[in-house]
C-alpha cells in the first residue's frame, strides 16, 4: 500500500472529531440535524485549522443515504431538538466524498481559477440536478484569490441558486472577500488550534506508528506549529523520519539545528553574574556548531519571554514549552522584571536589524556584550526614582554645616548634628506660615521676612539671615511683632537676632563646610574644579 502522508490520513470523517473547533462542529452538526441547510456557507481562519476538512464533512452529511431533510425539519418546526448528527461514512456517498470522485462533491482551487469564464463554466453547471446525491456542493478553497468580475458574476447565483445546490467557501483571509459576498453566505470563523489539542493528535499517531515520543519533544512540534494541526503532522513526519523510532527533543535540536535548552540557560547565568567574556565564549560556541543566528535569536528572545511569565507567576508548560523548573533559578532570582523587559526588547530590535546588518555575528556579540551588563541597567523609572532619593536627601542637609557636622569624629557626634540640623529646619519652616500671617496685615513685613534664608537656633536665640541691609533694617523696626508671632508657633520665648550672609568666608571654607557638596561628590565620584560666588541681587559671579 502506498504511502500516505499524516496530514491526509489523519483528515477528520465526522464533526466530533474536528479537533478546536467545536463552536463551528456544533453550529453544523445542529443545522445538519435539524435539516436547515443554508445555500452558501463561508468558512474563515488560519490554516490548518480545518476549514477544508470541515466543508467535506458537511458535504457527506447533507448527502448522507441514512440522512433525511423532511422529517428533521418537521422536527425542528415541532420544537424539539434532534440529536446532532454526523455522516455515517459507510454509505456509497459518503465513501465516494471521501476518496474524492463523487460526481456531486467539486472541490475548485479558487487560486488557479480565479478568472470571470471559470464562474461562468460554474453558472452553467449548477442548472443539471446533481447525479446520485441530494445536493450538488461546490466547495471552492482561498475563494479569496477571485477577481473582482469573478466575484461580481457569482453574486446572482449564491444569493438564489437552485434548491440543491449549496456553496461552501473557504479562506484564510477573509478580509479580501467583498462584503456583497460575506452577506449571501453564513460565515464561521476557524480558531488557531490548542497547544494540548495538537499534542494529544500527536501522542494518538505515535501510539498508532508504534513510535516511542517524549512528551517534550510532542510539546516542542505543537509548539512549532502555531496552532496548524497541519503543519504539526507535517513536522511529525519529517522528525520521525531521522528519529529511528523514538523520537527525543535532543535529536530534534541536533538534526533541525536548535539550541538546547541547557546551553541557553549556562548563557544567561554568565549574563546575571556580569561575565562578559565567559558569555561570548559560550554564543561563539553555540553559532559554530551551525546554528543559524537567526534562531539562535529567536530562541533566545523566547527564553527571555518565559522567564518574564514565570516573574509574573505564569507557570503553564502549554505556554512556556517546558517545565518552569528548567530555566535557571539563578537568572529569576538576579534579573528583574524590568531587566527582563529590557533584554527581550534589546533581541526584539536585533532581530528586526540583523538581516540588513554587514555582519550578523558582529550584531550577535555586541547584544552579548551589553546583555552581560544586564544587572547594571536601570529603567527609566527606576532612574527618575534615584534622582528623587538624592534629591530628598540633599534637602535635608544644610547648605553650611555647623562645627558639630563638619568636625564630628564619631556617631554620637554625628547624630547630634543631624537633631540640631533637624531642629534647624524646623524653624526654617516657621517662615512660611509667619508670611503668611503678615500678608494680611503687613505685607513689605511679609514681604522681608520671604526673602530671608536660614532662620538657626542656638539656645533660645533665633538667627535669621537676610540677604540685604535694607530687609535687615525694616524687620528690625517691626521685631516685637515678629517676636510675638515666633514665640506663638514655637511656643517659647526667643531672642531674635537679624544677620547678613558673611563676606569674608573664603570659597575653600565655604565648600569643606557644604554637606550638599560632599554628597554630590560622593554619588558623581569627582571632585570640585571651580568654585564661582554669585554676587547678590545680580546674575552675576
Amino acid at each position: 500500500m502506498a504511502y500516505e502522508v499524516t496530514a491526509s490520513r489523519k483528515r477528520p470523517p465526522n464533526f466530533d472529531q474536528l479537533a478546536g473547533q467545536d463552536f463551528v462542529a456544533t453550529s453544523l452538526q445542529k443545522s445538519v440535524a435539524s435539516g436547515r441547510i443554508a445555500h452558501a456557507y463561508l468558512f474563515s481562519g488560519p490554516r490548518g485549522v480545518g476549514k477544508t476538512s470541515a466543508a467535506r464533512i458537511l458535504a457527506k452529511a447533507i448527502n448522507c443515504e441514512n440522512w433525511s431533510a423532511e422529517p428533521r425539519a418537521e422536527q425542528a418546526l415541532a420544537s424539539e431538538s434532534p440529536p446532532p448528527y454526523n455522516p455515517c461514512g459507510t454509505c456509497d456517498n459518503c465513501l465516494s466524498i471521501t476518496r474524492g470522485n463523487s460526481l456531486d462533491v467539486i472541490e475548485i482551487d479558487g487560486a488557479s481559477n480565479t478568472s470571470v469564464n471559470d464562474v461562468r463554466e460554474i453558472r452553467d453547471e449548477v442548472l443539471f440536478a446533481p447525479t446520485n446525491s441530494r445536493y450538488k456542493v461546490y466547495i471552492i478553497d482561498e475563494v479569496h484569490m477571485l477577481s473582482n468580475s469573478a466575484f461580481n458574476a457569482l453574486l446572482k447565483t449564491i444569493e438564489e441558486p437552485p434548491p440543491y445546490i449549496v456553496f461552501i467557501f473557504a479562506t484564510t483571509e477573509v478580509h479580501k472577500v467583498p462584503a456583497t459576498i460575506k452577506s449571501r453566505c453564513q460565515q464561521f470563523n476557524f480558531r488557531l488550534i490548542g497547544l494540548e489539542d495538537i499534542k494529544s493528535k500527536l501522542r494518538e499517531i505515535s501510539a498508532e506508528s508504534n513510535i516511542e515520543a517524549e512528551d517534550e519533544a510532542l510539546l516542542w512540534i505543537a509548539k512549532e506549529a502555531t496552532g496548524s494541526l497541519r503543519d504539526a503532522y507535517t513536522l511529525y513526519d519529517q522528525i520521525a523520519a531521522f528519529s529511528d523510532g523514538k523520537i527525543t527533543i535532543d535529536k530534534i535540536k541536533e538534526k533541525l539545528g536548535l539550541v538546547g535548552l541547557d546551553e541557553i540557560n549556562e548563557l544567561v547565568e554568565n549574563f546575571a553574574d556580569g561575565s562578559s567574556v565567559e558569555s561570548l565564549r559560550i554564543a561563539g560556541g553555540i553559532i559554530k556548531k551551525g546554528i543559524s543566528p537567526e534562531q539562535f535569536v529567536i530562541e533566545l528572545s523566547e527564553y527571555f519571554r518565559n522567564l518574564l511569565f514565570i516573574k509574573n507567576g505564569i507557570r503553564k508548560e502549554e505556554i512556556l514549552g517546558s517545565p518552569a523548573e528548567r530555566f535557571s533559578a539563578k537568572a529569576l532570582e538576579k534579573l528583574s522584571v524590568k531587566q527582563i523587559e529590557y533584554a527581550l526588547s534589546l533581541l526584539l530590535d536585533l532581530f528586526r536589524n540583523i538581516r540588513y546588518s554587514l555582519n550578523q555575528q558582529f550584531e550577535i556579540e555586541l547584544a552579548i556584550s551589553r546583555l552581560s551588563f544586564i544587572t547594571k541597567h536601570l529603567s527609566d523609572v527606576e532612574i527618575l526614582e534615584n534622582i528623587k532619593k538624592i534629591k530628598d536627601e540633599i534637602k535635608r542637609i544644610p547648605v553650611h554645616g555647623d562645627a558639630g557636622v563638619s568636625g564630628a569624629k564619631d556617631a554620637g557626634a554625628a547624630a547630634d548634628a543631624n537633631a540640631e540640623a533637624e531642629k534647624q529646619a524646623d524653624f526654617t519652616s516657621y517662615r512660611d506660615e509667619i508670611v503668611a500671617n503678615f500678608k494680611k496685615s503687613n505685607i513689605m513685613l511679609a514681604s522681608s521676612l520671604a526673602k530671608t534664608t536660614l532662620w538657626t537656633r542656638e539656645g533660645n536665640s533665633v538667627k535669621i539671615c537676610c540677604i540685604d541691609s535694607f530687609s535687615l533694617d525694616f524687620i528690625k523696626n517691626e521685631i516685637s511683632a515678629l517676636k510675638k508671632e515666633l514665640d506663638l508657633l514655637a511656643a517659647g520665648n526667643y531672642k531674635i537676632e537679624l544677620i547678613l550672609p558673611s563676606k569674608e568666608e573664603p570659597k575653600e571654607d565655604i565648600l569643606s563646610s557644604n554637606a550638599q557638596v560632599d554628597l554630590i561628590k560622593t554619588i558623581f565620584k569627582g571632585d570640585v574644579s571651580e568654585v564661582r560666588i554669585k554676587k547678590e541681587n545680580s546674575d552675576e559671579y
